[in-house]
């Protein structure tokens, strides 16, 4: 993996440069010298985010109807903190 280095000039010219880079690696965009911004592949977006779904998205899944989920009783309060 190489990392692409335009300035944001470069970058406002030359778009398709850049998309194009994103194929090696990631492409950083600067502005007055100093990074700013990251163009990435979707593709290595999704893997570095991760898949954030919330749990009622997860539980709508096909097959999710045989998961169990252990709720724990709430008969439990909380011990104070000792602050000595």
């Amino acid at each position: 993996m190489s990392i692409t280095t335009l300035t944001s000039r470069e970058f406002n010219r030359d778009t398709s440069r850049a998309k194009k880079a994103t194929e090696v690696g990631p492409v950083v965009i600067t502005v007055r010298g100093k990074p700013a911004h990251v163009l990435l592949k979707m593709e290595d977006y999704q893997r570095l985010a991760g898949d954030r779904r919330n749990i009622a998205e997860l539980l709508a899944l096909p097959g999710s109807e045989s998961i169990e989920l252990p709720i724990p009783d709430r008969r439990e309060y909380p011990r104070q903190a000792n602050l000595a």
